[in-house]
């Protein structure tokens, strides 16, 4: 019985104390992406509407926002194995896109490893894309895919809808 007693107050204790680091957001089992997953990691801010000249290619400034304490990588990496930020409008979709225009990284380096660049969109940033309409009005999901890290680990690989509606007049 003493030792089934002992087991029970190293096994309550153990309990207390990983309770008591979870709580405070440290120990082994809690890292940056549980946290993280509770607020999206990039948020489209606008346009959620425009009008474009029919048939004629037009370049609009999509303005997104990385959420306080991550980054994303830029379209072009530092590093091959690193995931770039990518921006489509689905096939079939009648608005067509002609190109994207990404803004260049920021140099980012982790505590860790302060001799390596990443280049990472952080805060705002805005992509261009030329597209094409036809006369009418049109709903497009166009997706953005990027991966988001924080200074300790990076998040899956995430896509988002870009929902927009272009008329095109």
């Amino acid at each position: 019985m003493i030792a089934c007693k002992s087991e029970l107050r190293i096994a309550i204790a153990a309990a207390l104390t990983l309770a008591s680091a979870l709580a405070q957001g440290q120990g082994p089992l809690f890292d940056s992406a549980p946290r993280s997953a509770a607020r999206p990691a990039v948020i489209f801010l606008y346009p959620e509407q425009i009008t474009v000249p029919a048939g004629k290619p037009t370049t609009i400034a999509l303005h997104f926002r990385v959420a306080p304490g991550l980054h994303i990588n830029s379209h072009t990496p530092s590093e091959r194995e690193l995931i770039p930020a990518t921006f489509s409008i689905p096939a079939g979709s009648d608005v067509h896109l002609v190109r994207i225009v990404y803004p260049p990284g920021t140099d980012f380096a982790l505590p860790l490893d302060p001799n390596t660049k990443l280049s990472v969109y952080s805060g705002e940033f805005i992509l261009k894309a030329r597209i094409v309409a036809p006369p009418g009005n049109h709903l497009i999901e166009a997706k953005l895919r990027y991966q988001a890290c924080d200074n300790n680990a990076c998040m899956p690989p995430k896509t988002i809808t870009v929902a927009i509606d272009v008329i095109g007049k």
